[in-house]
């Protein structure tokens, strides 16, 4: 996700906790800021964890199974 989307995320996250009303169309904005910011920390998350390996004590590596 591009820095200037964080900024904005956290723009209108500090206009609300002054007290400001967002407009409906500011709160759309915010939603979907919010959406693309919380899918991006998944796939990251997934990235990582695709590439991740148990190394057993005698050295054999597993690769982690994904949940159902």
């Amino acid at each position: 996700m591009e820095q200037k989307k964080i900024d904005r995320i956290n723009e209108l996250a500090r206009r609300v906790k002054a007290g400001d009303t967002l407009t409906p169309g500011e709160l759309a904005e915010r939603d979907a800021l919010r959406q693309e910011y919380i899918d991006s920390v998944k796939a990251s998350l997934t990235g990582h964890l695709e590439n991740t390996y148990f190394v057993d004590p005698d050295g054999t590596k597993h690769k982690l199974k994904k949940r159902k």
